[in-house]
């Protein structure tokens, strides 16, 4: 019998703000055992130089593997490629909109595009405020098409008490979408809330 795969989850990171969302989902996969694929946009190679002290190459290092953006015939590019699915965080408007048009031009959507035709989670956590009603129509047809839109927002209701504390739990909540359960996160009922801390009856 042949040896049971490592999970694999694919990672893309686009130019949007928010490229910590990213770089905390690689470093949750490598505490859950999940195999990350990364795949880093241009655009967020910039955004990278604007918002941290890192190098790209620093954050392909957090990678199991790391595939060029321009690499169309990269193994995540196919559906005959087992995956748990594929999250893009942070997700900019460009990107979604060209996943949503199904006229894919690199490595990141073309991956998304696999993604969904494989019936897989697509999880786009679309950093962008406000929204005019060309991007709401875009998210539909995302939603129709079978993605999840799961913009990065703020649980007051964990009390975080710094913004690492945010970031975790929008990441972790996204992760739950496939079926990984990332210990930083408070759930209600467990960690918070009135019935918190109660056994089972």
């Amino acid at each position: 019998m042949s040896k049971p795969e490592r999970a694999r989850l694919v990672i893309g990171v686009s130019g949007a703000s928010g490229v910590v969302y990213g770089l905390r989902a690689l470093e949750a996969c490598r505490e859950l055992g999940v195999e990350s694929h990364l795949i880093f946009s241009k655009a967020a190679a910039l955004t990278l130089s604007q918002e941290t002290q890192l190098s790209l190459a620093d954050v392909q290092a957090r990678a199991d593997v790391s595939h060029r953006v321009g690499d169309v015939g990269a193994s995540v590019a196919s559906g005959s490629f087992p995956t748990l699915g594929m999250i893009i965080a942070p997700c900019s408007v460009r990107t979604m909109s060209e996943i949503a048009t199904g006229v894919t031009s690199s490595l990141l959507t073309r991956a998304a595009d696999v993604t969904l035709k494989e019936r897989r989670p697509l999880v786009l956590m679309v950093r962008e405020t406000p929204l005019h009603v060309g991007h709401l129509r875009t998210m539909v047809r995302l939603a129709e098409m079978g993605a999840v839109i799961a913009p990065p927002m703020p649980a007051f209701y964990a009390r975080p008490a710094s913004l690492e504390e945010m970031v975790d739990q929008s990441v972790g909540r996204a992760l739950d979408l496939f079926g990984l359960s990332w210990r930083p996160v408070k759930r209600w009922g467990r960690d918070i809330g009135p019935l918190a801390g109660e056994g089972g009856a």
